[in-house]
Protein backbone atom coordinates (compact mmCIF):
# COMPACT_ATOMS: atom_id res chain seq x y z
CA UNK A 1 0.00 0.00 0.00
CA UNK A 2 2.78 2.55 1.04
CA UNK A 3 4.64 1.55 -2.32
CA UNK A 4 1.65 2.44 -4.68
CA UNK A 5 1.22 5.37 -2.42
CA UNK A 6 4.31 6.85 -3.19
CA UNK A 7 4.66 5.85 -6.83
CA UNK A 8 1.11 7.83 -6.81
CA UNK A 9 2.55 10.73 -5.80
CA UNK A 10 6.06 10.61 -8.47
CA UNK A 11 3.66 10.46 -11.00
CA UNK A 12 2.06 13.68 -9.76
CA UNK A 13 4.72 15.07 -9.26
CA UNK A 14 5.82 14.21 -12.70
CA UNK A 15 2.94 15.48 -14.45
CA UNK A 16 2.84 19.03 -12.19
CA UNK A 17 7.01 19.21 -13.69
CA UNK A 18 6.02 19.27 -17.32
CA UNK A 19 3.00 22.10 -17.04
CA UNK A 20 5.37 24.46 -14.80
CA UNK A 21 7.30 26.62 -16.73
CA UNK A 22 11.10 27.26 -16.25
CA UNK A 23 13.01 28.81 -13.16
CA UNK A 24 13.94 31.96 -15.55
CA UNK A 25 10.56 32.47 -16.13
CA UNK A 26 9.25 32.65 -13.05
CA UNK A 27 11.70 34.77 -12.03
CA UNK A 28 10.61 37.42 -14.64
CA UNK A 29 8.37 39.86 -13.53
CA UNK A 30 5.51 40.21 -15.59
CA UNK A 31 3.60 43.41 -16.76
CA UNK A 32 -0.10 44.07 -15.35
CA UNK A 33 -1.40 43.63 -19.15
CA UNK A 34 -0.14 41.49 -22.22
CA UNK A 35 0.11 44.95 -23.91
CA UNK A 36 2.51 46.15 -21.23
CA UNK A 37 5.04 43.78 -22.09
CA UNK A 38 6.84 46.35 -24.24
CA UNK A 39 7.24 49.94 -23.89
CA UNK A 40 8.59 52.80 -25.69
CA UNK A 41 12.12 54.69 -24.02
CA UNK A 42 12.68 58.63 -24.47
CA UNK A 43 15.93 59.48 -24.54
CA UNK A 44 17.33 63.00 -25.03
CA UNK A 45 18.99 63.77 -28.27
CA UNK A 46 20.53 67.38 -28.80
CA UNK A 47 21.02 68.56 -31.79
CA UNK A 48 24.35 70.64 -32.68
CA UNK A 49 25.49 72.46 -35.29
CA UNK A 50 28.89 73.43 -36.26
CA UNK A 51 30.12 77.20 -37.51
CA UNK A 52 33.06 78.41 -38.92
CA UNK A 53 33.98 82.15 -37.73
CA UNK A 54 33.76 84.43 -40.12
CA UNK A 55 34.69 88.54 -39.80
CA UNK A 56 31.63 89.00 -42.21
CA UNK A 57 29.17 87.40 -40.60
CA UNK A 58 27.52 84.35 -41.38
CA UNK A 59 28.34 82.69 -45.28
CA UNK A 60 24.90 81.74 -47.98
CA UNK A 61 26.12 78.14 -47.06
CA UNK A 62 25.86 78.73 -43.15
CA UNK A 63 22.36 80.39 -44.04
CA UNK A 64 21.36 77.22 -45.74
CA UNK A 65 22.57 75.27 -42.74
CA UNK A 66 20.76 77.57 -40.46
CA UNK A 67 17.42 77.09 -42.10
CA UNK A 68 17.54 73.61 -42.17
CA UNK A 69 18.32 73.49 -37.98
CA UNK A 70 15.23 75.72 -37.88
CA UNK A 71 12.92 73.75 -39.55
CA UNK A 72 14.19 70.82 -37.38
CA UNK A 73 13.80 73.01 -34.23
CA UNK A 74 10.23 73.94 -35.33
CA UNK A 75 9.12 70.38 -36.15
CA UNK A 76 10.50 69.71 -32.35
CA UNK A 77 9.05 70.59 -28.75
CA UNK A 78 10.95 74.26 -29.74
CA UNK A 79 13.10 74.38 -26.51
CA UNK A 80 15.66 77.02 -25.81
CA UNK A 81 18.32 77.71 -28.22
CA UNK A 82 21.79 78.37 -27.46
CA UNK A 83 25.18 79.73 -28.92
CA UNK A 84 27.92 79.19 -27.72
CA UNK A 85 30.79 81.04 -28.87
CA UNK A 86 34.20 80.50 -28.52
CA UNK A 87 36.59 82.01 -26.04
CA UNK A 88 40.45 82.63 -26.18
CA UNK A 89 40.63 81.34 -30.14
CA UNK A 90 39.91 82.63 -33.24
CA UNK A 91 39.58 86.26 -33.87
CA UNK A 92 37.02 88.00 -31.02
CA UNK A 93 35.86 90.26 -33.24
CA UNK A 94 35.21 87.39 -35.99
CA UNK A 95 33.72 85.19 -33.24
CA UNK A 96 31.20 88.21 -31.96
CA UNK A 97 29.89 89.28 -35.62
CA UNK A 98 29.12 85.75 -36.51
CA UNK A 99 27.33 84.27 -33.35
CA UNK A 100 24.75 87.57 -33.34
CA UNK A 101 24.39 87.28 -36.96
CA UNK A 102 23.26 83.94 -36.44
CA UNK A 103 21.01 85.03 -33.56
CA UNK A 104 19.48 87.51 -35.64
CA UNK A 105 19.16 85.04 -38.38
CA UNK A 106 16.96 82.88 -36.46
CA UNK A 107 14.86 85.64 -34.88
CA UNK A 108 14.27 86.63 -38.29
CA UNK A 109 12.85 82.60 -39.08
CA UNK A 110 10.50 83.48 -36.44
CA UNK A 111 12.42 81.72 -32.99
CA UNK A 112 11.24 84.56 -30.40
CA UNK A 113 14.09 86.54 -28.78
CA UNK A 114 13.87 85.40 -24.86
CA UNK A 115 14.80 81.75 -26.60
CA UNK A 116 18.01 82.20 -28.21
CA UNK A 117 21.11 82.98 -26.33
CA UNK A 118 24.84 83.23 -26.38
CA UNK A 119 27.10 82.42 -23.99
CA UNK A 120 30.74 81.78 -24.45
CA UNK A 121 32.87 78.75 -23.80
CA UNK A 122 36.70 77.99 -23.28
CA UNK A 123 38.35 77.45 -26.95
CA UNK A 124 41.76 76.51 -25.66
CA UNK A 125 43.79 78.75 -27.86
CA UNK A 126 42.01 76.88 -31.00
CA UNK A 127 42.22 79.29 -33.91
CA UNK A 128 39.29 77.07 -35.57
CA UNK A 129 36.75 76.69 -33.03
CA UNK A 130 33.44 76.69 -34.27
CA UNK A 131 30.49 78.35 -32.97
CA UNK A 132 28.09 76.19 -31.79
CA UNK A 133 24.40 76.39 -32.37
CA UNK A 134 22.26 73.67 -30.52
CA UNK A 135 18.88 72.65 -28.76
CA UNK A 136 17.34 69.82 -26.55
CA UNK A 137 15.66 67.53 -28.20
CA UNK A 138 14.09 63.90 -27.26
CA UNK A 139 14.22 60.68 -29.35
CA UNK A 140 12.06 57.42 -29.20
CA UNK A 141 13.19 54.38 -28.99
CA UNK A 142 11.08 51.10 -29.53
CA UNK A 143 11.80 47.85 -28.89
CA UNK A 144 13.88 45.24 -30.55
CA UNK A 145 11.68 42.68 -31.61
CA UNK A 146 13.05 39.08 -32.89
CA UNK A 147 15.49 38.49 -30.37
CA UNK A 148 13.39 35.43 -28.99
CA UNK A 149 10.88 33.07 -30.43
CA UNK A 150 9.15 30.12 -28.56
CA UNK A 151 6.67 27.43 -29.70
CA UNK A 152 3.22 28.93 -29.73
CA UNK A 153 1.90 25.53 -29.10
CA UNK A 154 2.90 25.49 -25.71
CA UNK A 155 -0.41 27.27 -24.44
CA UNK A 156 -0.60 25.20 -20.99
CA UNK A 157 -0.33 28.81 -19.05
CA UNK A 158 -2.73 30.23 -21.35
CA UNK A 159 -0.42 33.45 -22.08
CA UNK A 160 0.52 35.52 -24.49
CA UNK A 161 3.96 35.04 -26.07
CA UNK A 162 6.58 36.70 -25.38
CA UNK A 163 6.66 38.98 -28.23
CA UNK A 164 2.99 39.65 -27.90
CA UNK A 165 2.96 43.59 -28.52
CA UNK A 166 6.36 44.07 -29.48
CA UNK A 167 5.96 44.76 -33.42
CA UNK A 168 3.07 47.72 -32.62
CA UNK A 169 5.52 49.37 -30.17
CA UNK A 170 8.08 49.74 -32.45
CA UNK A 171 5.94 50.93 -34.60
CA UNK A 172 4.40 53.54 -32.76
CA UNK A 173 8.10 54.46 -31.26
CA UNK A 174 8.79 55.07 -35.31
CA UNK A 175 5.63 57.57 -35.82
CA UNK A 176 5.81 59.99 -33.08
CA UNK A 177 6.33 63.24 -34.31
CA UNK A 178 7.59 64.88 -31.01
CA UNK A 179 8.83 62.09 -28.32
CA UNK A 180 8.77 65.22 -25.53
CA UNK A 181 4.95 64.59 -25.94
CA UNK A 182 5.24 61.13 -24.13
CA UNK A 183 7.54 63.02 -21.41
CA UNK A 184 4.53 65.69 -20.46
CA UNK A 185 1.84 67.30 -21.94
CA UNK A 186 1.90 70.30 -24.17
CA UNK A 187 0.54 73.89 -22.40
CA UNK A 188 -3.09 74.36 -23.42
CA UNK A 189 -4.01 77.48 -25.35
CA UNK A 190 -5.71 80.42 -24.28
CA UNK A 191 -9.81 79.88 -24.36
CA UNK A 192 -12.06 81.67 -26.71
CA UNK A 193 -13.73 84.01 -24.65
CA UNK A 194 -15.41 85.91 -27.14
CA UNK A 195 -16.67 82.23 -29.10
CA UNK A 196 -17.55 81.07 -25.79
CA UNK A 197 -19.95 83.69 -25.14
CA UNK A 198 -21.31 83.68 -28.48
CA UNK A 199 -22.61 80.30 -27.22
CA UNK A 200 -23.81 80.91 -23.82
CA UNK A 201 -25.69 83.88 -25.55
CA UNK A 202 -27.19 81.18 -27.96
CA UNK A 203 -27.73 78.63 -25.86
CA UNK A 204 -29.87 80.65 -23.73
CA UNK A 205 -31.82 82.06 -26.43
CA UNK A 206 -32.37 78.20 -27.61
CA UNK A 207 -31.01 78.66 -30.83
CA UNK A 208 -28.31 76.15 -32.55
CA UNK A 209 -24.99 77.16 -31.10
CA UNK A 210 -22.71 75.51 -33.88
CA UNK A 211 -21.52 77.38 -36.70
CA UNK A 212 -23.48 77.89 -40.03
CA UNK A 213 -21.94 75.82 -42.43
CA UNK A 214 -21.17 76.88 -45.54
CA UNK A 215 -23.40 75.74 -49.16
CA UNK A 216 -20.49 74.51 -50.68
CA UNK A 217 -19.99 71.92 -47.61
CA UNK A 218 -23.00 70.45 -47.87
CA UNK A 219 -23.29 67.10 -49.79
CA UNK A 220 -26.57 66.16 -51.32
CA UNK A 221 -27.03 63.38 -53.43
CA UNK A 222 -26.77 63.60 -57.65
CA UNK A 223 -30.01 63.26 -59.60
CA UNK A 224 -28.13 62.73 -62.69
CA UNK A 225 -27.85 59.53 -64.28
CA UNK A 226 -25.46 57.80 -66.74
Amino acid sequence: MRARLWLSAAALAALGACATPPADKLARPDALTPTEQFAIEVQPSPLELKLATHPQGISPTQAQALRDFFSRWSDGERGAITIKAPEHGPDPQAAYRTATDVRDFLIAQGVAGPDVRIVGYEAGGNAAAPILVGFMRYEALGPQCGQEWENLEKVSQNRPFSQFGCALTANMAAQIADPSDLLKPRPSEPADATRRETVLEKYRLGTLTAAQREQQAVASPSSGTQ
